[in-house]
C-alpha cells in the first residue's frame, strides 16, 4: 500500500523550540496516529515500482521516456517547470529536460527575458529569487518548445489560448497528451467552452486538468499544498500526471470528473470578488463566511446545470473548498475586490 504522510510534513518541519511544547507534541501524535488511518486516501510522490532509477536502461526504455514542455512562463507556469523538473531528474520514465515556452520580452537591462532564465536559472520578472532547476530550459519559439514534446502543460492566461491553439495545430506529436493548469473559461456566442475542451477539440489529443488551493508563491517556498487532477477515462494517464507534479510539499490526487475539476478553478474567482466586497465594506468574518458557503452551493448548483456528469465530492476535493477557501482569504481577485469597495467604486480593477 502505498500512501503519503503530509501531516508528518509538516509538524517536522517545526524547529525544536515549537515540537517540544506539550500541546504540539500531543498534536504531532495525534496526527502521525491520523496518517495510518489516512493512508490510502493519498497518491505516494514517491517513485512508483518500475521507476527504480538505473544507468543500465536499454535502447527501446530510453526512446520510451516522455519529453515534456510548459506552455507558459509566468508566475504559476514558472513553478510548474519547477515542480516538474525536480521529478523528471529522479523518474526514469521522463526525459530529464523540461522545456519552457516564454513569450519573449525585453527587460529593461536590455536583455531578454528567456536569456536571462536560461542564464540565471531563474524568471527574474515573475518568478524572482527562485530557482527553477538547472534542466529547465527557456525557449521563445513556440514551435520548437513543444516539438517531440509528449507532455504539453498549459499554464497561460485563458484569453491567449485559443491562439495559442491554432499556432500549434499539426505541430505537435499525434500520440502528446496534455493539461490545463488555467483557471477560466471561453465564452462565446454558442455558450461557455472549458479551456480544456478548446484544447481537446483544437489539437486533437487528450487533455487532464489541474487545479487546487495553490497560491503559486508559496509552492514556490516549499510550502504545503495540494492540487486534483481531473481526467476523463484514462486513469494511466492521470496517475503519469500525478507523478508528474507529485512532491512531499505538493500532494496531488485524481478524480474522473475534468468538467467538475474545471469550473471548480472558474467559478470560485467570483464568489472571491465578493469575498473581496465584504472585506471592503468592513461587513465582518461572520458575513464572509456565509457568502463563501453559500457561494460553494451556488457552484455545485451552476456547474451541475451546465455539465449534468459533474459529481458532488469534486467540491469536497483541493479543487473545490479548498481552492475557494484560499482565494477568498488571499487571492488576487478578493484583494482588487477588497480596494474597489473600498473606494466606493472610485477605484478601477485594474488599477487596484
Amino acid at each position: 500500500m502505498k500512501f503519503q504522510r503530509p501531516l508528518y510534513l509538516l509538524f517536522s518541519s517545526l524547529p525544536p523550540s515549537h515540537s517540544s511544547h506539550p500541546f504540539i507534541s500531543l498534536s504531532l501524535s495525534l496526527s502521525l496516529r491520523l496518517c495510518v488511518f489516512m493512508a490510502p486516501s493519498f497518491e505516494s510522490p514517491q517513485q512508483p515500482e518500475g521507476e527504480i532509477a538505473s544507468d543500465n536502461n536499454t535502447h527501446d526504455e530510453v526512446l520510451q521516456k516522455s519529453r515534456v514542455t510548459v506552455v507558459g512562463s509566468g508566475n504559476w507556469g514558472s513553478v510548474a517547470a519547477k515542480l516538474i523538473a525536480s521529478n523528471t531528474l529522479k523518474l526514469t520514465s521522463f526525459h530529464d529536460e523540461v522545456r519552457m515556452w516564454v513569450f519573449e520580452e525585453t527587460l529593461p537591462s536590455g536583455e531578454k527575458l528567456s536569456e536571462v532564465i536560461n542564464r540565471a536559472n531563474e524568471n527574474v520578472k515573475y518568478l524572482p529569487g527562485i530557482k527553477l532547476g538547472k534542466n529547465v530550459v527557456a525557449d521563445p519559439d513556440l514551435e520548437n518548445a513543444v516539438r517531440d514534446a509528449s507532455m504539453l502543460v498549459f499554464v497561460t492566461p485563458h484569453q491567449f489560448m485559443e491562439g495559442i491553439c491554432k499556432r500549434l495545430v499539426g505541430k505537435i506529436r499525434e500520440d502528446a497528451k496534455a493539461i490545463s493548469l488555467i483557471k477560466g473559461m471561453e465564452v462565446k456566442m454558442e455558450g461557455p467552452c472549458m479551456i480544456s475542451t478548446l484544447i481537446s477539440e483544437q489539437l486533437g489529443i487528450n487533455c487532464c486538468v489541474l487545479m487546487g488551493a495553490n497560491i503559486a508563491n508559496e509552492i514556490a517556498v516549499e510550502k504545503f499544498s495540494e492540487a486534483t487532477v481531473g481526467y476523463r477515462q484514462d486513469r494511466e494517464i492521470a496517475e503519469k500526471w500525478v507523478r508528474l507534479f507529485c512532491t512531499p510539499y505538493f500532494i496531488v490526487s485524481a478524480v474522473q470528473d475534468v468538467e467538475g475539476v474545471e469550473l471548480c478553478g472558474t467559478l470560485k474567482n467570483v464568489v472571491a470578488i465578493a469575498a473581496g466586497f465584504v472585506d471592503g465594506l468592513e461587513m465582518g468574518n461572520n458575513t464572509k463566511a456565509a457568502i463563501m458557503r453559500i457561494g460553494l452551493r451556488e457552484m455545485k448548483a451552476f456547474s451541475k446545470l451546465l455539465f449534468s456528469s459533474v459529481k458532488d465530492s469534486t467540491f469536497f476535493e483541493s479543487c473545490g473548498v479548498a481552492d475557494l477557501i484560499t482565494t477568498c482569504l488571499g487571492g488576487r481577485n478578493r484583494k482588487c475586490a477588497e480596494a474597489f469597495a473600498k473606494y466606493g467604486g472610485k477605484r478601477s480593477f485594474r488599477r487596484a
